[in-house]
């Protein structure tokens, strides 16, 4: 369950104007928000570093990819145009992908998504130097192509197959012949991997480009779950696919090592246990060991495997306990310094999540950093100057900043000046960085600087957006904290709306995600339905409780085993908080959310009728024994360990105290969090007696958009809260 973007996340800014140039104002309409994209902050996207670390591509909306430098900005030549080709679906092409020697890239057209990262397509290969280019196969689409270093070859996926297309003869090789669908996937990720570790490939070329190491998932007794699509058919479609829910058996995985010179593969040895997760493979510096990332069921216990690419022996590099849950890894995990001497890794070992560094015999050579300025993201090392950059808080959870260590642990700098939401993009070499900053009460800035922190230039400053503002009535927004009855303190945003008046009483509405390590309060730039219901007279309050990111394991973990008892406990506390407020009124105080957001919406209802008037759950989970087992298991455990842990806060056991309005919503073909859910709540609440309400948007995925489903779902929405707070 990845953090779902349940709002349009779009900027603000405040103003003070006379009472004259206020009558004159535009209000903010929900079209605003939702289909105009008026308030959309301009950004620098998809930057792509070339090797020489002084010159950046990024694709133009013309069909073309165009190289300008980092220092000047000036354009340095178009590397590819699609108007060059007499080939109708370049025009439209979807993302590329360089040849480390940058002489070749690839091009993706015809995209069909299939979940959250994985799609086909089909891939065109360009020669830079020749400015010819081909079709990457004509015997069907294609998934996650790679690249060989050298350059020579791509592989890629086709029918759960793994296949290398020689680039200089034209030869197409299948290196796999037993994939099957809702059976055998070789070289790509089963659904629970892709969603949960977003595990985007499944296979790694090795350095030297003679090896292909790949996954090999066995989804044989891995139950199915069905998923009808009606639109447009007579009789609905049925789409059936693997999906392991908590405490059910996951794909037996393997890993296979393909040696192109011998045409052999050789299975690497990843212990007797297959009750187990393989989260992520990457080669070592060395092209002859490949590291392989080992995590119990549980996902309490770590191994960093060592494998010989050649005999399949591994050994235990690195090991990580913890007597709750390890995060997730991340791509980058572990960075395998390019002299070969380290390896870098993240840990929570000290409490706060903090880099290590590590030599290649396994032995601790120091921490990193230190401290409750948590590490976010490590964006990597710098082998010339032997420093490590990374993204971390600064003073508080609500702010962050970039920053750079060096390998010695002896100098760190802050990069970043401005307080607020502080993110950089290095270039090849981390010469030149992007700078990406906001705040509460300021536009998204972005700028150049060099290594050190120097700016060299202003690349977006949004002055646009600003004129666009400064003719808007726009609600007021402000971070608060307040203590809890148990003596938490909890961070939380307010947006009052317009000419607010303390000496009136005004409904609040509610919003959250809650789950585990998320974080929705900060201090950031952002406008969205929250800014439309306080411009229509709603007081609008974001908390982030007890198992939210940025203030140490403790703070997070302390849900494990118990999803929802402590969170639901946060939100009621809030909402009685706010009742406390002389400008409140304490009987028309919502609560909503999306996903995580849903299920707490549901369940603070339930749990507090003396708090909330009504509820919003949208694509919510009801009962966790319905979701997946990398994500549920993780904070949970398994349901056969710990049913009560499952059920006692699950909203289908309290929904006897629903006395308010609820609205449940959800897409019938979310493939993520199954309609199921919402279907089961509403029986248990039918056979309750309890009154509610309903939308299903048909054949509609996890993030229910598409045509014109966004305003109409928005209008939905907003004609519930207008209606019953």
């Amino acid at each position: 369950m990845k953090r779902i973007g349940i709002y349009i996340l779009l900027p603000f800014f405040i103003f003070s104007f006379s009472a004259n140039a206020q009558e004159q104002k535009q209000r903010i309409s929900l079209e605003d928000i939702v289909v105009k994209g008026t308030f959309m902050a301009r950004s620098i996207w998809g930057i792509n570093s070339m090797k020489n670390g002084e010159t950046y591509t990024i694709q133009g909306r013309n069909g073309k990819i165009v190289e300008y430098e980092y220092l000047t900005g000036d354009e340095v030549r178009v590397v590819f145009s699609a108007d060059d080709f007499d080939i109708p679906e370049l025009q439209s092409f979807r993302g590329y992908t360089f040849s480390e020697n940058e002489k070749k890239l690839m091009v993706a057209t015809d995209v069909n998504p299939i979940y959250r990262y994985s799609f086909l397509a089909s891939y065109y290969v360009y020669d830079v130097d020749s400015k010819s280019i081909t079709p990457l196969s004509e015997n069907g689409q294609q998934m996650m192509p790679a690249f060989s270093p050298d350059g020579s070859r791509v592989s890629f996926v086709r029918g759960n197959n793994l296949f290398i297309k020689d680039l200089t003869t034209g030869e197409e090789v299948q290196i796999t012949s037993d994939g099957e669908f809702n059976h055998i996937i070789n070289g790509a990720p089963d659904w629970v991997y892709e969603e949960e570790f977003a595990l985007k490939t499944g296979f790694q070329w090795s350095p030297d480009s003679r090896r292909i190491a790949y996954y090999r998932f066995d989804e044989g007794h891995v139950k199915l779950y069905h998923m009808p699509f009606y639109v447009g058919n007579l009789y609905p479609e049925d789409y059936s696919f693997k999906y392991p829910k908590a405490g059910e058996e996951n794909a037996l995985v393997t890993i296979n090592v393909y040696d192109t010179q011998s045409k052999t593969t050789t299975q690497m040895d990843i212990g007797p246990e297959t009750d187990q997760y393989i989260a992520r493979i990457k080669w070592t510096t060395n092209p002859g060991e490949l590291s392989m990332l080992r995590i119990n069921r549980l996902q309490n216990h770590l191994d960093i495997l060592i494998a010989n690419a050649e005999t399949g022996q591994s050994k235990v590099l690195f090991t990580e306990v913890n007597e709750r849950y390890i995060e997730e890894p991340t791509d980058s995990y572990p960075i395998f310094t390019d002299d070969g001497k380290y390896f870098i890794i993240p840990s929570e070992r000290d409490g706060f999540n903090h880099i290590y560094i590590y030599g290649m015999d396994g032995k601790l050579n120091r921490q990193l950093t230190s401290g409750k300025d948590e590490v976010k993201t490590i964006y990597g090392y710098d082998l010339k100057n032997r420093m490590v950059y990374y993204n971390g808080y600064d003073g508080s959870p609500l702010r962050t900043a970039v920053f750079a260590v060096s390998l010695d642990g002896r100098k760190r700098s802050k990069l970043s000046e401005k307080a607020g939401t502080n993110s950089a993009n290095f270039s090849n070499g981390f010469k030149y960085y992007m700078h990406f900053h906001s705040s509460l009460n300021q536009p998204s800035l972005v700028t150049l600087h060099n290594a050190k922190g120097k700016t060299i230039r202003v690349l977006e400053d949004n002055a646009r957006l600003a004129e666009t503002l400064a003719s808007y009535e726009l609600p007021q927004k402000e971070l608060f904290t307040f203590t809890t009855s148990e003596g938490v303190e909890l961070n939380g945003l307010m947006i009052k709306p317009i000419g607010f008046d303390e000496n009136r009483k005004y409904p609040v509405m509610m919003y959250q995600y809650s789950g585990p390590g998320s974080q929705l309060v900060s201090d950031r730039f952002g406008m969205d339905w929250s800014d439309y219901l306080a411009s229509e007279g709603y007081i609008v309050v974001c908390v982030d409780g007890r198992g939210t990111g940025g203030r140490g394991e403790e703070f997070k973990k302390m849900t494990y085993g118990n999803m929802g008892y402590y969170e639901s406990i946060d939100q009621i506390e809030t909402g009685k908080y706010l009742q406390s407020l002389p400008f409140v009124d304490s009987a028309r105080i919502g609560i909503w959310g999306w996903s995580y957001g849903g299920y707490m919406s549901s369940l603070c209802l339930f749990k507090a009728p003396e708090v909330f008037s009504m509820a919003i759950a949208v694509a919510p989970v009801t009962n966790w024994r319905y979701y997946d087992t990398i994500y549920t298991e993780r904070f949970m455990g398994l349901p056969q360990d710990n049913p009560s842990g499952y059920d006692d806060n699950s909203p289908t056991s309290h929904v006897d105290g629903l006395e308010g309005k609820l609205l449940l919503v959800h897409g019938s073909a979310d493939d993520n969090v199954h309609v199921q859910n919402t279907f089961d709540l509403a029986d248990r609440l039918i056979k309750a007696g309890k009154q509610f309400d309903m939308m299903i948007y048909p054949d509609k995925n996890h993030s229910i958009y598409g045509g014109n489903t966004r305003i109409q779902l928005y209008n939905l929405l907003t004609n519930y809260v207008k209606e019953n707070l």
